[in-house]
Formats: C-alpha cells, sequence, structure tokens
C-alpha cells in the first residue's frame, strides 16, 4: 500500500482530538447517573485504568511499528485465525464509526435543527468524511494540526466565563458513593474512547519517529483525559450531578448558562464547535482505518474503492444500530463497555502474550 508518513506531535494531536470527540458531550452524565457527585473520581478512575490499556497498545506497537493490527495479527497467530481476528477488528471500528455518525445526527436534530431529518445530517457528514479518508492520514493530520489551538482556545473560554458560576458545595460529600458505583461509573469513560484508542495501531506505521511514539501516545491520552476530567467537574459544580445526569448532552446545557450582561449570551455554539470538530477527526479516523485493514483483509494495494460502499452501508446501519436517543443512552451503559471491553482489552492482551511466547519459543 501507499506509505504516509506523520510527525509524532500530528499524532498526539489526532490522539488529543479522537479522546475528546463525543466523549466530552456525552460521558459527564454518565459518570453521574452512577456516582452522582463523585462522577470526578469515577472519571479519574478510568482515566487511571486506561493509561495501563494505551500502555499495552504501545507494547504492540513496539513490537511492530511497520505493520498495522491487521497485519500482525496474521503473523502472530497465523494466517486464517489471524485473518478471523483481523475481520473482528475491522468490525469493530466500522461499529465505532456508525455510532459517531449517529452521536451527530442525534445532537443535531435533537438540540440545534430539530425539524431537519436525520438522514439529511447525515448525508451531509459522510460527504466531508469521505473526503478526508480518501486524502489519507497525513492530511487529516495536517488538518488536525490547524484546528487544535482553536479547540484548546475555546475550552479555556468556556471554563473562563463559568468561574462566577462555580459553587464547590455542589461536590460534596466526597465519596458518597459506593465503590461498585464509582467503579461502574468509570466504565463509561474506559469504553468512550480508551478502548476505542485500539484504532491507533493502524496509524502507529506511519509515524516517522517511532523510538518516541509510545511515549508520545501515552502523554496525548493523558492530557485528552484530563480535559474529560475537568469537564465533568465543571459539570457537578455548575449545573449539580442531579441536572446533569439527567441530560444526555451536559456540556452543552453548560454553556447555555453563560450570561454576561447583555453582550456575552448563545456562548454554547462554542461547545458546538468543539464537538463538531472532535467528532469529525474521531469519526474520521475510526473510518479510514477500517477502510486500510478491509484492503490488507483482502491483500488489494488501495482502499479507496471502499469508500463510497463503505458509506452507503454506514448511512443504513446509523438507523439500524439503535432506534432513538433513549435506548442509545442504555446502550452506553450496559452494552458497549462489555463489548469494548472483549474486543479493545482481551483480544489485545491476548495477541501480546502470544507474541512474547513465540518469541520465547524461538
Amino acid at each position: 500500500m501507499e506509505k504516509q508518513l506523520i510527525s509524532l506531535r500530528q499524532f498526539k494531536i489526532l490522539v488529543i482530538l479522537f479522546s475528546l470527540g463525543s466523549t466530552i458531550l456525552i460521558v459527564p452524565s454518565v459518570f453521574t447517573a452512577y456516582a452522582h457527585q463523585d462522577g470526578w473520581i469515577s472519571a479519574l478512575l478510568g482515566i487511571a485504568i486506561g493509561g495501563v490499556l494505551l500502555f499495552v497498545y504501545a507494547a504492540l506497537g513496539r513490537r511492530y511499528p511497520d505493520h498495522t493490527l491487521m497485519e500482525y495479527s496474521e503473523f502472530i497467530l497465523g494466517k486464517w485465525l489471524g485473518k478471523c481476528l483481523a475481520i473482528i477488528f475491522y468490525l469493530y471500528f466500522f461499529i465505532i464509526a456508525t455510532l459517531v455518525l449517529r452521536n451527530v445526527g442525534d445532537f443535531i436534530t435533537t438540540i440545534i435543527m430539530p425539524e431537519t431529518p436525520i438522514q439529511v445530517i447525515h448525508f451531509a457528514f459522510l460527504l466531508i468524511i469521505m473526503i478526508g479518508a480518501g486524502m489519507g492520514i497525513e492530511v487529516i493530520a495536517r488538518a488536525a494540526e490547524v484546528f487544535l489551538p482553536w479547540v484548546l482556545l475555546f475550552i479555556c473560554v468556556l471554563f473562563g466565563f463559568l468561574i462566577p458560576q462555580i459553587k464547590f458545595e455542589r461536590i460534596l460529600p466526597i465519596y458518597e458513593a459506593s465503590a461498585k458505583a464509582i467503579v461502574h461509573g468509570s466504565l463509561s469513560v474506559l469504553s468512550i474512547p480508551y478502548l476505542e484508542m485500539v484504532v491507533f495501531l493502524m496509524v502507529f506505521p506511519a509515524i516517522q519517529s517511532k523510538l518516541k511514539a509510545s511515549k508520545g501516545f501515552l502523554q496525548a491520552g493523558f492530557m485528552g483525559g484530563t480535559i474529560i476530567l475537568l469537564i465533568t467537574i465543571l459539570c457537578i459544580v455548575v449545573l449539580g450531578w442531579d441536572f446533569t445526569s439527567r441530560h444526555t448532552f451536559p456540556s452543552y446545557t453548560l454553556a447555555k448558562k453563560i450570561h454576561i450582561g447583555t453582550f456575552v449570551q448563545r456562548i454554547e455554539v462554542l461547545v458546538a464547535i468543539i464537538w463538531f470538530v472532535t467528532i469529525y477527526f474521531k469519526l474520521v479516523i475510526c473510518f479510514h482505518s477500517s477502510l486500510v485493514g478491509l484492503s490488507q483483509i483482502l491483500r488489494l494495494r488501495t482502499y479507496r474503492p471502499f469508500i463510497v460502499p463503505s458509506a452507503l452501508v454506514m448511512f443504513a446501519l446509523a438507523f439500524i444500530i439503535y432506534p432513538n436517543i433513549v435506548y442509545f443512552r442504555d446502550f452506553t451503559s450496559h452494552i458497549w463497555p462489555p463489548f469494548a471491553l472483549t474486543i479493545g482489552l482481551f483480544l489485545p492482551v491476548c495477541l501480546l502474550i502470544v507474541s512474547y511466547i513465540r518469541k520465547a519459543g524461538k
């Protein structure tokens, strides 16, 4: 396949944007639904466990720096078993992309344009995803460099304007929730986004300075997790845990609280911009990785013939995967975590263990 290269800095930026996509808008409500005002402890625990998970992914990337996850699955497990595992990872990436696309449609039709058909939103967003995937990971990474400063600036503006409305008594009493509730809540940030970051094992071969790629992966994952933690705390101390848990998109509601006189209002557009930018990069990375994985499974030189058919399948699957936003909340709380744990944790750990055993045997 054609070789595209990105710098370590670009890779870290992609990881940060990926970790924020869909997470900053959805996950705080899941934290508080389980752990109440201790939702920030759930976030902290999930980020800590996520760091261990990223270490596993980085270990696999170090052992096979010039190959993707699909390729060394066959190296480690053999042709047939490895190809079956590669197909599972391909479907996992494709399902993540489909879920993210449906998140976009739900958010816009629920909050911004309720009278617009969701099919129109999906079709419009898929067009720019197809363009990005067709240009390749190098162009995607360069675009991420342009957008990251704006995302960070808007987050800082959001924090700055909300400081007067912070009430720290809303985070008290600390550790009132049970340990079971806190652990259960931490699964949400573990499954979205950390267990989904196995997709970056498809990007590892494109990094120019591979010696520092693992360290950069961990640093970027921690930075993204820190922003998620801060936004969760902000939701609790400004909105309260009860209000946060009852809203599907609490971060957007958070921005609606900003009113400074009569000249600073409707600042929630900043949250919408942040979310659109980050979720675009999450979706395009998953879609691009699934296309590359499919072409490698079929041993083809290019993935571009699959762009339009895959986009059409994703368009249809987005309406099948979950029927409405109420079902989605139950899906992300009870169905997605064990599914993501199986594919995002169990299978990579098995690959790593078998890889060490085979090396020791040789």
